[in-house]
């Protein structure tokens, strides 16, 4: 008589979700109530400023369909790659190629912006992506290549573009520096929450057919021109007149001279380092040794992690128990080395793996505020830009060394 082996695929129970959502809506709708000054009692009034609110809500907007577009194509990449024949190892090389055009290309774009202001480079964004979604159309021998830089690339702006463009617009049009605080850990928050909607989209628009892929390129194109048209329609802006000399000269006197703004750019490389090599491992992890785990519902719940950990942020540095920015960043810098030490250096079970990667990505939703609002208090807006892009170069350095050293 033979043995029949059951094997069961892991997925997370429905009440993390529950719990995820209400957890996330309570920290929201509560926190007016329990703030410090207990002037707030309407959910981001702030004074009934209504500039503030139509700036605050255009903005995110704006950043909103701008996450969307990075989701999509982050959701569909390998599998895209998959259904094209592509290998693993051409899998790696793509991601190699796209790292090393963010190291000697992207690192650049935070100057650039600087320079002939953000709101162009911002429209490179969206080109790079219209650019993606039109060349998957129309090429009949796509090259992956191509694509992996121009979404690399992409992804480099998305990390400081519209920060910085926000933060000049915040000052310029004369709004509370105090209330920049909100729109950092929004920004966080609703980019977590794109990124959920743009897999449901994903999975939405391709369902099993491969065939639909040309429809997803559609679908990419047309938020790219509706995301066109908002920024050419938004905010105006003036760059600074500036020279090149004139810039490097304060580049060096105020970020290179300046040893807060070092540890900083380190603080911000280390966590863009961490959170790539999880991205690029976590799935690995869980379904070693032959597991098998519905790797895409177990997606959402890292992103609905750090929603949490976003709006955990405003009661941690205006709640009753209000802590230092930097007692913030020092808390979850120890938790993340905790966990991934953990993960590291013990065989763990799925559920356990699961459980570690949340609070792992709570921390990430509470540092990533955490560090926007230290760059405005110690980087001048007008080197902003050039200050995040060039401490995101060595990551992308590590990271290429990891993937060599994989290689070898």
């Amino acid at each position: 008589m033979g043995v029949v082996i059951e094997s069961s695929v892991w997925e997370p129970n429905t009440s993390l979700y529950i719990f995820l959502f209400f957890a996330c809506c309570s920290s929201i709708f509560l926190f007016p109530y329990a703030s410090n000054s207990w002037k707030t009692p309407v959910l981001f009034d702030h004074g009934n400023s209504s500039s503030f609110l139509r700036f605050q809500r255009s903005f995110l907007l704006v950043y909103s369909l701008a996450s969307v577009m990075e989701g999509l194509w982050s959701v569909f990449g390998e599998f895209e790659l998959a259904s094209y024949g592509a290998s693993r190892e051409q899998m790696v090389v793509s991601l190699c190629v796209g790292y090393a055009a963010a190291l000697f290309v992207g690192t650049f774009f935070g100057v650039l912006s600087d320079l002939i202001g953000q709101k162009k480079v911002c429209l490179i964004f969206c080109i790079l992506h219209l650019l993606v979604g039109m060349w998957k159309r129309i090429a009949e021998h796509q090259s992956i290549l191509v694509a992996s830089i121009c979404l690399s690339l992409a992804n480099s702006i998305f990390s400081f573009s519209f920060e910085t463009w926000m933060v000049i617009q915040h000052e310029k049009q004369g709004h509370r520096l105090d209330i920049l605080n909100d729109t950092f850990w929004l920004m966080t928050f609703f980019e977590s929450a794109c990124l959920i909607g743009s897999q449901m989209f994903a999975n939405w628009l391709l369902g099993n057919n491969v065939e639909k892929s040309t429809v997803f390129s559609t679908t990419a194109i047309f938020l790219a021109i509706i995301c066109i048209i908002f920024l050419a329609r938004g905010w105006k802006e003036n760059p600074q007149t500036a020279s090149f000399k004139e810039y490097t000269m304060s580049f060096y006197t105020y970020i290179f001279g300046d040893k807060r703004v070092w540890l900083l750019a380190w603080a911000q490389a280390c966590l863009h380092f961490s959170i790539a090599i999880f991205w690029i491992l976590w799935a690995p992890t869980i379904v070693a040794d032959g597991r098998e785990a519905h790797l895409g519902l177990i997606y959402p719940c890292f992103l609905g992690s750090r929603m949490l950990g976003s709006s955990a942020f405003p009661w941690l540095i205006s709640g009753p128990s209000a802590l230092r920015t930097e007692d913030c960043l020092v808390y979850g810098f120890s938790i993340l080395g905790v966990v991934l030490s953990i993960v590291a250096y013990d065989y763990q079970e799925i559920g356990v793996l699961v459980a570690l990667f949340c609070f792992f990505h709570v921390c990430v939703g509470i540092i990533l505020p955490s560090l926007a609002r230290l760059r405005t208090l110690y980087v001048p807006d007008e080197l902003r830009g050039g200050m995040m892009s060039l401490s995101v170069a060595p990551p992308n350095v590590a990271v290429l060394l990891f993937f060599d050293e994989r290689r070898i």
